[in-house]
């Protein structure tokens, strides 16, 4: 960890992550007080928004991937950063949700494009010894800004109104793209750039997924991530119609929910951090094992309608967000370390599409089946689908980590930019 540190690039990478997630969560706000209470939206209509950010993310995964591959990183994080702060501004402007809806999913496209591109410049500056480490300090970063902001977002909307947010959140991604013109550029890849400009998009996707395929750990890994995603997704897209259940229920305790969420998160992430010579996929199996019991609990003493909502909930909250990170950070770290640097994009895009794709289809399918069933149920039912699919994971676990197919010491040895 104390490599990290000392690693200039990867500081000002997570500097430009931290900046720019907060600015995300200041938008999404802005963009549900607009629409939500000023535009007065249908919840279809306000469903439709993060549809609009998640769809191109989904759909575009693998292409974006081979993006980030074949041109230049840096550039091409610093272009998606400037082109989403002009978006941005735009939002502050919108007339009509029709508008809203274009300018989300334009921002969903450079969104697709720069999140494999972050993932292969990671891999560039960051040698493979402390990639655990990293990519725990990465989540850790996420859960932070989940946790402050929605509280600065909400702070900000009532002290300075929506398009102020607007404009905040625009500069955020300045700032990013100038923290990101201090990374090195990309170092030499293994194939010439005559090799890369003959090769096509066809055959680079090709061989992309034939990497994955090649990898025991990749294939179950990303089939336990995503239909864990999936499932859990069934409840976590209802978790505010849950707390509607309780006698106690109000607008904060959702609010001390996330943040309990967030606090579970960080922590998991810095135990991760420091302690980096775990086994990946008993990790990951223990974290969908807790999340499966963390939703349960949910579900029972919601309808017990216990007392003291206000305490037991978060800490179900710190529960879930603390195995959630137990699955992502292991899966991600791993990935990454057996991932050749010149083809980070194309794994990593792939990985995010499936992952969109679960976030996508889970709360569509809870949300209708709270409907038929009920709330409860649905909880109940997530719970015991996910400690199925950590005892099926379980049983699974020798082929998981039997080993890689593939594998080559000169396509895994540490970026020459670690050194920062």
């Amino acid at each position: 960890m104390k490599n990290l540190l000392r690693n200039k690039s990867y500081m000002a990478l997570m500097a430009a992550q931290a900046i720019s997630s907060i600015g995300d969560w200041l938008s999404i706000v802005a963009i549900f007080t607009v629409v939500g209470f000023k535009w007065n939206a249908s919840p279809m209509e306000i469903g439709l928004l993060i549809l609009c950010l998640a769809v191109p993310m989904a759909l575009l995964g693998p292409v974006a991937g081979i993006v980030a591959d074949r041109f230049n990183r840096k550039t091409i994080m610093i272009v998606s950063d400037i082109a989403r702060a002009a978006l941005i501004l735009l939002l502050a402007a919108a007339s009509s949700i029709l508008m809203v809806y274009a300018i989300l999913f334009t921002i969903g496209v450079f969104s697709a494009v720069f999140i494999p591109a972050k993932n292969g410049k990671l891999k560039e500056i960051v040698g493979e010894g402390d990639m655990k480490a990293a990519m725990a300090i990465t989540s850790m970063i996420d859960s932070s800004t989940k946790i402050l902001g929605p509280l600065l977002s909400g702070l900000l909307v009532v002290a300075m109104g929506t398009q102020q947010v607007f404009l905040v959140d625009s500069a955020t991604f300045i700032v990013s793209a100038g923290l990101l013109l201090l990374l090195p550029n990309t170092i030499k890849q293994e194939s010439t750039e005559e090799e890369k400009a003959q090769a096509s998009f066809k055959k680079e996707l090709a061989e992309g997924f034939a990497l994955l395929k090649s990898s025991r750990f990749m294939v179950v890994g990303l089939t336990l991530v995503g239909m864990s995603l999936l499932v859990l997704q069934l409840a976590d897209s209802q978790l505010i119609v849950l707390i509607r259940e309780l006698t106690e229920a109000s607008p904060d305790l959702f609010g001390y929910l996330i943040t309990g969420s967030g606090f579970g998160m960080f922590l998991a992430g810095l135990l991760l951090a420091k302690k980096t010579g775990y086994r990946p996929y008993p990790v990951m199996l223990a974290g969908v094992f807790g999340i499966g019991l963390s939703f349960g609990m949910m579900g029972i003493l919601t309808d017990a309608d216990l007392s003291y909502s206000a305490i037991w909930l978060p800490i179900l909250g710190f529960t879930a967000g603390f195995s959630a990170s137990l699955i992502f950070v292991p899966f991600h770290a791993t990935v990454q370390i057996d991932t050749p640097v010149h083809m980070t994009g194309r794994i990593f895009g792939v990985i995010n599409s499936v992952m969109t794709t679960a976030t996508i289809i889970g709360p569509l399918v809870g949300g209708l089946l709270a409907t038929v069933i009920g709330i409860i149920p649905t909880f109940i039912i997530t719970s015991g689908l996910l400690v199925l699919l950590a005892l099926a994971g379980y049983i699974a676990r020798r082929k998981a980590e039997r080993g890689k197919l593939h594998g080559s010491t000169s396509e895994r040895r540490p970026s020459e930019a670690a050194a920062g």
